[in-house]
């Protein structure tokens, strides 16, 4: 046994004899242990060991997370289970489950929780809207929230005509069923412009007034800044006013500013405007109609707004005009006519003179009694009416007679208007 016997390695090169513990160890193979292999006391450290297990668990939850976006931006934007389009109403007031709830029962989309977080992951909880929307065939998860976030309701149209009283449009208002609410007072006449709106499911029929009110305040400023400077009204409300009878007066857009030209001619004349629909707001006010053709006697008959009676403009508004009836009375026809009457197919024959006035009635009641003729039976009785519904009358000539030949000349003007 050689003398070196049993030995252990401390620095490279260096070696310690150690003698054996016993005979039976000194017979055993010795084993050289490189220090070099030994695990250092800094990898053992409790801190290295933690921060390589967070770091593990970073990695793994880095790589799962991954995965779990892959697969759900995949779900997210992947066809939806619709089979068709479909309108969807979300009530106000609905939380964000309840929504998703709505969206699962109406086949919008598969699970409600996808659509929780989808909305979560989108930072969107609080831009939800409610409304009607219409969600198209196969719409994805991410265009529905996307949708829903961007409040893009379905529109419905509501169209008012030009020339309806304020009580007639709340009475159409009344009858929408896609508004909401009660109205709380009629608007004033004039003040609401007839157009086509849209509102979305939901509106209060006050928002739709009030809309309709600054649709009208911004087109009565636009006109009355372009009006000709030669017109005969002081205000905003006078424009309305002149405006709202040749709204009445004719239905036809290429006659409107002739319309108004005569009344601002008879205007600078001081001659009664003689007006049928003032006749019958007078008599009817905001209900706006008879139902029946207007009487002989109530043609005379007092009213503050019976342009027979009363001089100039009637106190306000008979109606709601238009655009186009706002833009003729600011901008009338440059003609010297005073007259006019219905022609008898829908339109009007204006005249400068009194003569050709009465040719133009004489001409209208000859077409009136070929009507009659072929529509009356002989043995029936023939009411008093109108030349035509909403026509303007013969008046007095524009030289005005002494007193006495006025009143019979207004009375003789009368009635070759007003008999048949």
């Amino acid at each position: 046994m050689t003398d070196w016997g049993r030995r252990t390695v401390g620095d490279p090169g260096d070696i310690k004899r150690v003698a054996p513990r016993s005979p039976r160890a000194a017979l055993e193979p010795e084993y050289m242990v490189d220090p070099s292999n030994r695990p250092s006391r800094r990898v053992r450290h409790p801190l290295v060991i933690a921060g390589n297990a967070i770091f593990t668990i970073i990695l793994i939850a880095a790589i799962a997370g991954g995965l779990v976006y892959s697969v759900g931006k995949g779900r997210f934007d992947a066809p939806g289970p619709l089979d068709r389009d479909k309108i969807v109403n979300i009530p106000r007031g609905l939380g964000l489950r309840d929504i998703a709830d709505v969206l699962a029962r109406e086949s919008v989309i598969d699970q409600p929780w996808f659509f929780i977080g989808g909305v979560v992951v989108l930072k969107a909880r609080e831009d939800l809207k409610y409304g009607e929307y219409k969600f198209t065939k196969n719409i994805s998860l991410h265009d529905a929230i996307e949708t829903i976030i961007e409040g893009k309701v379905i529109q419905h149209s509501v169209t008012i005509p030009e020339g309806l009283t304020s009580e007639q449009i709340i009475a159409r208002l009344v009858e929408v069923d896609f508004l909401a609410g009660n109205i709380k007072e009629v608007p004033k006449e004039g003040t609401l412009l007839p157009e086509t709106y849209s509102f979305p499911r939901g509106t209060t029929r006050e928002q739709a007034i009030q809309r309709m009110q600054q649709a009208q305040k911004r087109v009565l400023q636009e006109v009355w800044e372009r009006r000709s400077a030669d017109v005969p009204v002081k205000t905003l409300e006078q424009l309305v006013t002149l405006a709202s009878i040749v709204e009445k007066e004719t239905g036809k857009p290429d006659e409107r500013t002739r319309v108004a030209a005569v009344y601002v001619n008879r205007l600078k004349l001081r001659m009664r405007l003689q007006a049928d629909p003032t006749i019958i707001y007078g008599l009817v006010g905001g209900k706006g109609t008879l139902g029946r053709p207007i009487m002989k006697s109530e043609i005379d008959q007092p009213t503050p707004y019976n342009t027979y009676v009363i001089e100039g403009l009637p106190p306000g508004p008979i109606a709601n005009p238009g655009r186009g009836s706002l833009e003729a009375a600011a901008n009338p026809a440059r003609t010297k006519e005073i007259f006019f009457v219905a022609d008898g197919t829908g339109g009007h024959a204006f005249a400068e003179t009194l003569a050709q006035q009465q040719q133009n009635v004489a001409r209208l009641r000859q077409f009136e009694q070929q009507v009659r003729q072929a529509n009356t039976p002989s043995d029936t009785a023939i009411p008093y009416a109108p030349a035509a519904d909403q026509s303007t009358p013969v008046t007095a000539p524009t030289a005005p007679p002494p007193a006495a030949k006025k009143a019979a000349a207004k009375k003789a003007a009368t009635k070759t208007t007003r008999q048949p």
